[in-house]
């Protein structure tokens, strides 16, 4: 739990960096399953989420997230936080970007769990986004991985969009092999700050491999809400 210690107090630190030009936000979620990349992280079972983000004046954030999990074979993981630092800002009048770090923690697992990536995304008039992201140690197995994302979103009424968005992770043949999935999402305001979400994703054979009754097609929906 050092590590979540950890990622809390840097958070803070830069609140207290400039009270003036610092902005402290939050979510919280509750998900009939959390899915990630196209794989299930609960046993397809519900997810109870929370994270908070402060954002300098400056486009420095540090923001934590966590949520329960629950893998299969067990490794002892009953949580997952993000720990994340980046900079994200407008790059041209259409075009912004959010450069970070994120070290995923699993508390309980003695660490073997836990690893790093550096992500990029480049979005284009908050419609179009094209996402990278490298790890040396992806999965936490010991070997590089690079994913990419590419998405779109199309807002239908002034309450309502739809997201749709591919992604494909290029793994080491020596962990597993590369793997694509896809998800398309309706996401609902249905109060000021309140949003419902319903996501549906599919992966290749690939996916469904590597991550056995895990992947393949899958239903999530979620209500969350931000302050």
């Amino acid at each position: 739990m050092g590590s979540v210690g950890m990622a809390g107090v840097m958070a803070m630190n830069l609140v207290a960096v400039g009270d003036a030009k610092a902005d402290v936000s939050g979510t919280l979620a509750l998900a009939s399953d959390y899915i990630w990349r196209g794989s299930s992280q609960t046993g397809e079972e519900a997810a109870v989420q929370a994270g908070v983000r402060a954002t300098h004046g400056s486009g420095l954030y540090a923001s934590l997230w966590g949520s329960n999990v629950s893998f299969e074979p067990d490794s002892g993981a009953r949580s997952e936080f993000d720990a994340v630092l980046g900079w994200s800002g407008e790059l041209a009048p259409d075009w912004s970007l959010d450069a970070n770090a994120t070290r995923y923690l699993y508390p309980g697992t003695g660490r073997a769990l836990d690893w790093t990536e550096l992500s990029a995304t480049a979005t284009f008039k908050q419609r179009a986004w094209l996402q990278l992201a490298h790890s040396r140690d992806a999965l936490a197995g010991g070997h590089p991985g690079t994913y990419a994302q590419i998405g779109m979103r199309l807002p239908l009424s002034d309450a309502t969009r739809l997201e749709a968005a591919y992604g494909h992770y290029r793994l080491a043949s020596a962990q597993a092999a590369d793997y694509q999935h896809v998800q398309l999402s309706v996401i609902h305001a249905i109060a000021p700050k309140w949003e419902l979400r319903a996501t549906g994703h599919a992966t290749d054979n690939a996916a469904r491999q590597l991550f056995p009754g895990n992947a393949g097609t899958r239903l999530e929906v979620a209500l969350q809400a931000s302050f």
